[in-house]
């Protein structure tokens, strides 16, 4: 049942990822031009601002997950019930100390956005970070849940709720931009729609898993030992926060939101392109801490890193080696003019994020083994040397200084650093897989080469080109990437569930 699930998690994690990039693919444009570059960088910034308040979590979403997987491998159910209930109270706490801090920036905004925001934009921001104060404060209490249908490796529940939840939104918020709302409409539809999906978790644990809440013989011992393993997750979360949020809140308060809208588009984009990683990647936590609980070998978990990794290349170096020849042209048509420089910041990003996507499994290793300290500390400490590049770079470069700050910073943390230490400390066969990976790019560095230079860049300016040069491009990449790059391992993952498919259906037919 549990490999059932970890593998119709994989495949449903990629239709909603599916799901969600064709909806950003084109709706976003839509979007765009019926709120316009100012209003869509109103609505970037406060959510930028906000996002600060989720490390409020401290990491113990992920702790909950490992928790709740390791006391439910060792059979203790009530113990499992003690911990949710100490982690209720817990998180209610943190949802009222966030609820706070929130209404401290409500009161807030004209100080820190006077100088470039007009009066109407400000009153606007006022209304919106308030809605999402709301919004954050209610959800920590609630959100323990969604972390136990994790931990109980129930991820088609999950996968279908949030595929309903990208679709129900797409719909209503056309409706809500043709009638006229703009960004506090898109904020209203988030709030109303986020408290529905915790309340529909809430639902499934109590009435399909059984779980029960309890506030007896809580081990508040307990707390000192997950504070621990938090605390590291917690400066992962602060990294991830500085890295993906602080740019747009540098803009709003030294350029305007103008800059903010064309940086935010690229964020959307490096969204996208980390989801084809953490899709895989994001089932994977209560294997691996099953797998480092049994005492499995360093040779097993290695070897389950370089596979993951490969198949996770397959995916990025197809996206990657197609944005830098038809990125720019993409982003003129889709969304419009005046967000040319988002290619390039877009692009800075992909180069920077490829290799540590492809290593997201070491992340999931460190989780499991609960050695998340190293990494944690690295990445704070790039976070702050990133923040420190940002601030200058965007004053005299506008975006892209600040995407190069980023950028920067994450080679020298995820590349050249993380792949010494799980090398040298978690036993990582990192040399292996650095030969695989390099064989693995030479089709798409050589095609990606050749193709830069043959390809009219000038002439793809309609939406026809643009898809004819794809379709021309991928007719000789995946072929020769089939052939050259791939193992027969990797083929059958793509063939074996055709096969099965086209047989179940000769066999109905019969």
């Amino acid at each position: 049942m549990a490999t059932n699930q970890l593998k119709a998690g994989a495949v449903l994690s990629y239709v909603v990822l599916g799901a969600s990039n064709l909806v950003g693919l084109f709706y976003t444009p839509y979007m765009l031009r019926m709120m316009g570059k100012s209003e869509y960088g109103l609505y970037a910034l406060v959510a930028s601002v906000i996002a600060y308040l989720t490390i409020m979590d401290f990491g113990f979403g992920n702790a909950i997950i490992r928790y709740t997987a390791k006391l439910k491998a060792e059979g203790k159910v009530q113990e499992q019930y003690s911990m949710f209930g100490l982690f209720v109270l817990l998180y209610s706490a943190i949802g009222i100390i966030s609820f706070v801090i929130g209404l401290s920036l409500y009161y807030n905004v004209d100080h820190l956005f006077g100088n470039t925001m007009s009066d109407n934009e400000l009153e606007k921001a006022k209304i919106m970070m308030l809605l999402m104060v709301f919004n954050i404060a209610f959800t920590f209490p609630l959100s323990i849940f969604g972390s136990i249908i994790t931990a109980y490796e129930d991820f088609v529940f999950q996968k279908i709720v949030v595929l309903f939840r990208i679709v129900l939104n797409t719909v209503i918020m056309i409706l809500l931009l043709e009638m006229g709302y703009k960004a506090i409409g898109m904020v209203i539809l988030a709030t109303v729609l986020n408290i529905l999906t915790l309340i529909i978790n809430f639902w499934y644990c109590k009435k399909k898993l059984k779980i029960r809440i309890t506030f007896t013989n809580m081990n508040v011992g307990l707390l000192k030992e997950v504070s621990t393993y938090s605390f590291y997750i917690f400066l992962n979360i602060i990294m991830n926060k500085v890295y993906w949020s602080t740019g747009q809140f540098v803009l709003g308060i030294y350029v305007g939101t103008a800059a903010v809208a064309v940086f935010a588009i690229a964020i959307q984009l490096q969204g996208m392109y980390m989801s084809f990683s953490t899709a895989i990647s994001g089932v994977f936590l209560p294997k691996v801490t099953g797998m480092v609980a049994s005492n499995k070998s360093k040779v097993e978990i290695s070897d389950l890193f370089i596979r993951t990794g490969r198949i996770q290349f397959i995916i990025l170096a197809f996206i990657l080696s197609g944005f830098i020849l038809f990125g720019r042209q993409f982003i003129i048509l889709w969304a419009g003019n005046g967000y040319e420089d988002t290619y390039l910041i877009t692009l800075l990003f992909f180069v920077a994020l490829t290799i540590p996507l492809v290593q997201n499994l070491g992340i999931t290793i460190l989780q499991a083994r609960n050695q998340m300290e190293f990494r944690s500390w690295l990445y704070f400490g790039m976070a702050i040397l990133s923040l420190c590049a940002q601030i200058p770079l965007t004053k005299y470069y506008g975006g892209i200084g600040a995407a190069f700050g980023i950028s920067v910073a994450l080679i020298i943390g995820n590349v050249l650093i993380m792949n010494v230490y799980y090398h040298k400390k978690q036993f990582i066969d990192i040399i292996t897989f650095w030969k695989q990976l390099l064989g693995m790019s030479i089709v798409p560095t050589i095609l990606t080469s050749i193709a830069y230079w043959l390809i009219d860049q000038n002439r793809m300016n309609s939406w026809t080109d643009l898809v004819l040069g794809i379709i021309g491009y991928s007719a000789i990449y995946l072929p020769l990437f089939w052939y050259i790059s791939m193992n027969s391992y990797e083929r059958d993952l793509f063939v074996k569930p055709i096969y099965s498919a086209v047989k179940r259906i000769k066999e109905k037919m019969q």
